[in-house]
């Protein structure tokens, strides 16, 4: 399943207060790729990210997951879409404060409207293993430092094995290591799962684990040489 960005434009603002988030951008992610865009804050990251999960509508241009246009579509089709198609990693991990780690990914199941079994139970916690969090899976998000809730939440973006993954500076709390170890494993699991991932980024230092590599600055995309 791919995701293909047309000609998108997004204007925030109105009159004079105006700005282009986004400036005619195109890329096309195929199953398997882990694409990088690389920039300084306030160059669009955070709006690409948007507009390719169906957060906020571009303002012109298409956005299509698998052939299917996602940019004019209805609040419930989009809902439905998200939780089927697109995993979701926040640079702050939205964790619910009430439940352990391990019930933080067994919430999407429920929002699936079904009841975890023991084999959801098996796969949350051979996630919360892959990011070293097996250990914390009874622990509380104000039990966790904010790197390990940052594992968390990228766990809990992987467990309904989405088609489309969509990264905000998962590196963001972590040490070098530890962050080129994530995002390694991210690059894996899409390529093994066949997993179209877009990770926006503005540290240089995970670039090579990325497919492919896009700067961003000034709402403009392009591909590096």
């Amino acid at each position: 399943m791919s995701l293909q960005i047309e000609n998108v434009s997004l204007v925030l603002g109105d009159g004079e207060q105006q700005v282009k988030a986004l400036d005619n951008v195109s890329a096309l992610v195929e199953p398997g790729e882990l694409i990088a865009v690389a920039g300084p804050s306030g160059a669009g990251k955070s709006s690409l990210l948007a507009v390719c999960g169906g957060l906020r509508q571009p303002t012109s241009g298409r956005v299509s997951i698998d052939g299917t246009e996602i940019s004019g579509m209805k609040p419930a089709e989009l809902t439905r879409v998200r939780r089927e198609k697109i995993g979701f990693v926040f640079q702050l991990s939205n964790l619910v404060p009430a439940l352990s780690a391990l019930d933080q990914l067994l919430l999407l199941v429920h929002l699936q409207g079904r009841r975890p079994d023991n084999a959801d139970r098996e796969h949350a916690r051979a996630l919360l293993d892959e990011v070293d969090m097996s250990h914390r899976a009874d622990r509380r998000p104000n039990q966790l430092s904010g790197g390990e809730r940052q594992r968390v939440g990228i766990a809990r973006a992987l467990m309904t094995n989405p088609k489309i993954m969509l990264v905000d500076e998962p590196t963001s709390m972590l040490d070098h290591n530890r962050g080129h170890a994530i995002v390694e494993l991210l690059a894996a699991r899409c390529r093994d799962h066949k997993v179209a991932t877009l990770m926006v980024t503005h540290d240089r230092g995970m670039l090579d684990v990325a497919s492919r590599v896009f700067n961003i600055l000034d709402g403009k995309l392009s591909e590096a040489a």
